[in-house]
């Protein structure tokens, strides 16, 4: 539904014209019969105009989306720190760049799979933009056995390592076991026997853990979900449309 501020104008005229109504009716002081005229002749003029309420219905939906971009970027600015620079997270793109895009990802999402060459355009066509991936397993078992050979990964064998194997892990062929897992450390040339037993170590529990609550801080349920500087996107945006969010948001810095 499209919104015009000419309707938006026609709601709020209406709105009022009514509210002052009531206001000098005084709704409380009125009879019985008084009060039933009165919801009779708004019935009546919705029952003609119904426009109106299509018109109400479009504003509140306007509000409501103000409302959730002022909540969200609030929510970024809250755990900006922790979503910037935790420490752990693996970190890409160019690291000085003065945006980060930060990414909430899940190896068993479609969506994720198809964000993958879209971030790949954004970060090829800005060189500006430092890029910081979140591991977030929230489709069940093997999205959690994923993240957790990844996480292990980055920690024995370092960040190289683990961006080969996290971009591997999205065109992983069958389930993440043992098997499947060990042969695609094997084929990078990494310690399979070593990164298979870390996986369930505490150290990589922590890491998920705390990821886990920071998307809930931020009310992120589903993915990928990412925070481009200042701005939560729920869902990806072609790699043309964050370009042009990264333009405007350094326009705004001056």
């Amino acid at each position: 539904m499209s919104f015009s501020p000419f309707k938006s104008l026609s709601v709020a005229a209406t709105v009022l014209s009514l509210t002052t109504a009531a206001q000098a009716l005084d709704l409380n002081s009125m009879t019985e019969a008084e009060r039933s005229a009165f919801g009779e002749e708004v019935r009546s003029y919705l029952l003609q105009n119904p426009e109106v309420i299509l018109e109400a219905i479009d504003l509140l939906e306007q509000q409501q989306q103000v409302a959730e971009v002022q909540r969200d970027n609030q929510l970024v600015q809250e755990n900006l720190a922790e979503l910037v620079d935790d420490g752990y997270s693996w970190v890409g793109g160019n690291p000085d760049g003065d945006i980060t895009l930060v990414e909430f990802t899940d190896y068993r999402c479609p969506y994720c799979r198809r964000a993958m060459p879209e971030v790949a355009k954004l970060l090829a066509q800005d060189g500006n933009i430092r890029f910081v991936i979140k591991e977030f397993p929230i489709l069940g078992e093997a999205s959690l056995i994923s993240s957790r050979f990844a996480v292990a990964v980055k920690q024995l064998e370092g960040p190289e390592a683990y961006k080969e194997v996290h971009d591997a892990l999205f065109e992983l062929p069958g389930e993440p076991n043992d098997v499947t897992l060990g042969r695609l450390a094997e084929g990078f040339g990494l310690d399979a026997e070593a990164i298979l037993a870390r996986m369930n170590e505490e150290v990589v529990t922590d890491e998920l853990r705390r990821t886990r609550a920071l998307a809930q801080r931020m009310a992120i349920s589903g993915t990928p979900s990412f925070v481009l500087g200042d701005e939560l996107l729920r869902g990806f945006l072609p790699a043309d449309q964050m370009q042009l969010m990264a333009i405007a948001q350094r326009d705004q810095r001056g």
